[in-house]
């Protein structure tokens, strides 16, 4: 009974982050002809559809693994706190954008900085799907998977950056308020940044400590998040 009522917990997750908080926008404006909304929407629908995909097709345990994110009893303390926020947080974005389209906007940015925007949010959404598809442990939550042969990803963008799902989580944090003219939006938005880099900051130690041979590739990839800076 409990496993089918974590499963059903999982279904409505899933349907709410992939359909609903997509639609967000145009559901609470009734606002049909809202090009960056549908953008937006669009983005996030497909985005999740073809990397779940391609990620299946190459890993298929992955994502059974990711839909057992609940059950998991060696998640990290700190993160059964801190993957929520940052789930809470895509939630809260185009959240606050209806709200503030329906209530009136405070700016309006000019086309080609949304266009910039939308180019930014696209590739967050590449570079996220590319984290996805090449990493055959990546979890829904910060854990050891013994019992899937856990060993360090090096390849395709953790070539890079250590983190390359989470960089483009930022990106994506970052242009989704100016994609959808909302000043506002910017508050959750450098919120769940801050959670994201928290995160980040964690489970770097968490896999330095425990993942054999993390620490050697962490010397070797220098930069977690942001190549360059940190």
């Amino acid at each position: 009974m409990k496993n089918k009522t974590r499963s059903s917990v999982v279904w409505i997750l899933t349907l709410l982050f992939v359909i609903v908080i997509p639609l967000l926008p145009i559901l609470m404006t009734s606002r049909w002809d809202w090009w960056e909304a549908w953008a937006f929407a669009g983005m996030n629908i497909l985005g999740f559809a073809i990397s779940r995909f391609l990620a299946a097709r190459r890993h298929p345990d992955i994502l059974a693994e990711r839909a057992k994110f609940l059950q998991h009893d060696n998640t990290e303390n700190w993160d059964r706190k801190l993957a929520p926020l940052v789930g809470l947080g895509s939630g809260v974005i185009p959240f606050v954008a209806g709200l503030e389209a329906h209530f009136g906007r405070l700016f309006t940015f000019y086309i080609p900085i949304k266009i910039g925007s939308l180019v930014i949010i696209l590739a967050g959404y590449v570079l996220a799907s590319y984290a996805l598809i090449e990493n055959r442990y990546f979890s829904g939550t910060v854990r050891l998977q013994p019992e899937r042969g856990h060993i360090v990803v090096s390849g395709g963008p953790y070539r890079w950056i250590r983190h390359p799902g989470y960089a483009g989580s930022l990106l994506t944090f970052l242009a989704i308020p100016v994609l959808l003219d909302s000043i506002w939006a910017f508050i959750p938005g450098v919120l769940a940044i801050v959670v994201l880099v928290t995160r980040t900051r964690l489970e770097d130690r968490f896999l330095i400590g425990q993942l054999p041979g993390y620490r050697e590739y962490a010397a070797k990839t220098r930069y977690r998040l942001i190549p360059g800076i940190w």
